[in-house]
């Protein structure tokens, strides 16, 4: 307790002489920074603000506008309208939807039919005139989870003048049924020569399956703008 009410004396004195000589003692203060400063201005020690040349001053104060987002190829509607994107049997109750797989592959193609009808790939379409093939499931277990293992049930019950309706996004095709038949596997193969407008439904269990599919044959009878 002693020590330290000796040092607050001792800080209490030395207050009392410093506020006596303010004046000198101010003085004496800012000359010694100024001269500090002076000296390490002088050996470049002071931070300096960043030059910007004027290439670089333009990209600062002017920034280029940042690029247009690239758009979206867009497809026409011409081009969408080419491919059929349903199909309705009235005869048999059946609206169901049409694929257009690119991939040959039979793994894919049978993918699709998981999803409705599919146009094989190196059938016609509707720009292209010639047979458009489309293939569907029938399946007669008394379990169906998914309707699209029963796209094409009762097809073989189809007979000539019966009527099919294959839709792109801006026309109905018309098509009336001129044959119905069975056939083997190897022997379901199809005509596909240009310029015909007929239409081939054909069942399958899968694509390269062996079994025996019933086949129908339907020509091009009218068109109707949606």
């Amino acid at each position: 307790m002693h020590y330290f009410a000796s040092y607050m004396t001792f800080l209490t004195t030395l207050f009392d002489e410093i506020w006596d000589k303010k004046g000198p003692f101010l003085f004496t203060f800012f000359f010694v920074c100024a001269l500090s400063y002076g000296i390490l201005f002088a050996i470049d020690f002071i931070p300096e603000k960043p030059q910007v040349s004027g290439e670089d001053a333009a990209v600062v104060t002017d920034p280029a506008p940042a690029p247009a987002p690239v758009a979206e190829p867009v497809v026409s509607m011409s081009e969408r309208a080419q491919y059929p994107t349903r199909i309705v049997i009235p005869e048999l109750g059946s609206d169901v939807d049409v694929l257009n797989p690119q991939s040959r592959s039979i793994a894919d193609l049978d993918a699709a039919l998981l999803s409705g009808v599919v146009r094989h790939p190196d059938s016609a379409d509707f720009k292209n005139t010639g047979t458009m093939v489309l293939f569907g499931h029938s399946s007669y277990l008394p379990t169906v989870r998914n309707k699209n293992f029963q796209a094409f049930n009762g097809l073989q019950k189809l007979a000539k003048g019966d009527m099919v309706s294959v839709f792109s996004e801006e026309t109905e095709y018309v098509y009336v049924v001129t044959s119905v038949y069975k056939a083997a596997a190897s022997d379901a193969s199809v005509d596909l020569e240009k310029g015909k407008e007929t239409l081939v439904l054909i069942t399958c269990n899968s694509f390269g399956s062996k079994d025996d599919r019933f086949v129908v044959e339907a020509k091009l009878v009218e068109k109707k703008p949606l």
